[in-house]
C-alpha cells in the first residue's frame, strides 16, 4: 500500500471522527429544546457513529501493520471485526429506537421549537452527505472495508436527517403529533436493515468467504487468456480486510524446465496483482499428465 493511501486512510478515518461529534452534539442539543423523539433518534444513531468512527480510526491503523511472526497473513481482519462491531452496535440502537417510536405512537407530545430543528436537520443532511461521499471514496480507493462502512453510515445518517426533517416540517404545518413517532419507526426499520447487511459482509469475510464475483472473473478471464497456460484447477480466494489472497494450480507442458514454468507462474501473479490490488498470489505448478486428463 503506497503512502498516498495510507495518508488518505488516515484523513478519512480522522474527517469522520470529528464531524460525527459535532453532529452529534448539535443534534442532542436540537432534541433537547423541541422534545422531539426522531430527532432524538437520529442523535442517538449519530452517537453511535461516533463510537464506530473511533473504531474505524484504530482499525485502519492496526489493520495496516505488516505481517509479523505471529501474524503471518497480516492484520487486515482487525477491519473485518470492526465493521462488525459497527453492525452490532447499530442493531442495538434499533431495538432502542423502535422501543421509542411505538411509545410516541401510543403516547404523542408536542415538539417544541419546530424552526430549530428544522435548521439543525437541514444542516446534519448536508455535511452527512459531503462527508459520506469523501469516506466512501476514500474507503473504495484504499479498498478499506472499515471505511467503506463508515462511509454507508455518513450516508444512512444524511437519510435520517432528511427523514426527521420531513418530520418536523410536516408537524409544523399540520400540528399532528404522530408524525415524530411515524417517522422514527421508520427510521429505525430503515437501520435495521442497514446493519444486517454490514454484518453479514463483516461475517462472510470472517469465515473465508470467496471474494465477489466480478473480482473472481477477473482473475478466469487472466488464466484462461494466457495461451501457454494448458488449465487451471484449485482456485482458491478470499478477503482479509483489504488484501485479496489467491492461490490456484496451473498446469504447463511436461517438458518445460524449471525457469519456464516459474516465468509463467511469475507472470501470472503480477498481472492478478496489478488487477486486484493489494493482492497476495501463490501459483502452484503442475506437470501436464496425460493419465489424469483422460481421466478427467
Amino acid at each position: 500500500m503506497t503512502s498516498e493511501h495510507i495518508s488518505l486512510r488516515n484523513r478519512a478515518a480522522s474527517l469522520s471522527l470529528v464531524c460525527n461529534i459535532g453532529l452529534t452534539v448539535l443534534k442532542l442539543i436540537a432534541a433537547l429544546l423541541t422534545g422531539s423523539v426522531s430527532l432524538l433518534s437520529d442523535a442517538v444513531h449519530s452517537a453511535t457513529d461516533i463510537v464506530t468512527s473511533g473504531i474505524s480510526f484504530v482499525s485502519v491503523r492496526v489493520a495496516m501493520a505488516p505481517p509479523d511472526e505471529t501474524h503471518p497473513y497480516g492484520h487486515g481482519k482487525v477491519e473485518t471485526l470492526a465493521g462488525l462491531s459497527e453492525a452490532i452496535l447499530l442493531l442495538c440502537v434499533v431495538v432502542y429506537l423502535g422501543y421509542e417510536s411505538v411509545r410516541r405512537l401510543i403516547h404523542p407530545e408536542p415538539v417544541q421549537q419546530v424552526p430549530v430543528g428544522i435548521a439543525v436537520m437541514s444542516a446534519s443532511a448536508a455535511i452527512s452527505f459531503a462527508v459520506g461521499r469523501y469516506v466512501t471514496r476514500a474507503g473504495e480507493q484504499t479498498s478499506s472495508d472499515s471505511l467503506k462502512t463508515n462511509g454507508q453510515h455518513f450516508m444512512v445518517d444524511c437519510w435520517t436527517s432528511i427523514g426527521v426533517l420531513a418530520a418536523l416540517v410536516i408537524n409544523h404545518f399540520t400540528h399532528w403529533p404522530q408524525t415524530d413517532g411515524a417517522v422514527g419507526l421508520l427510521l429505525s426499520m430503515w437501520l435495521g436493515y442497514g446493519a444486517w447487511k454490514f454484518a453479514l459482509t463483516a461475517t462472510n469475510e470472517l469465515i473465508d468467504h470467496r471474494i465477489d464475483d466480478d473480482e473472481l472473473e477477473n482473475i478466469k478471464s487472466i488464466l484462461t487468456a494466457d495461451d501457454q497456460l494448458l488449465s487451471y484447477h484449485k482456485l482458491r480466494t478470499r478477503h482479509s480486510g483489504a488484501w485479496h489472497y489467491v492461490d490456484v494450480h496451473v498446469v504447463v507442458p511436461r517438458e518445460w524446465s524449471v525457469v519456464q514454468a516459474h516465468d509463467l507462474a511469475d507472470r501470472l501473479e503480477k498481472q492478478i496483482c496489478v488487477r486486484l490490488q493489494p493482492c497476495q498470489v501463490v501459483i502452484h505448478v503442475d506437470p501436464y499428465d496425460p493419465a489424469k486428463a483422460a481421466r478427467s
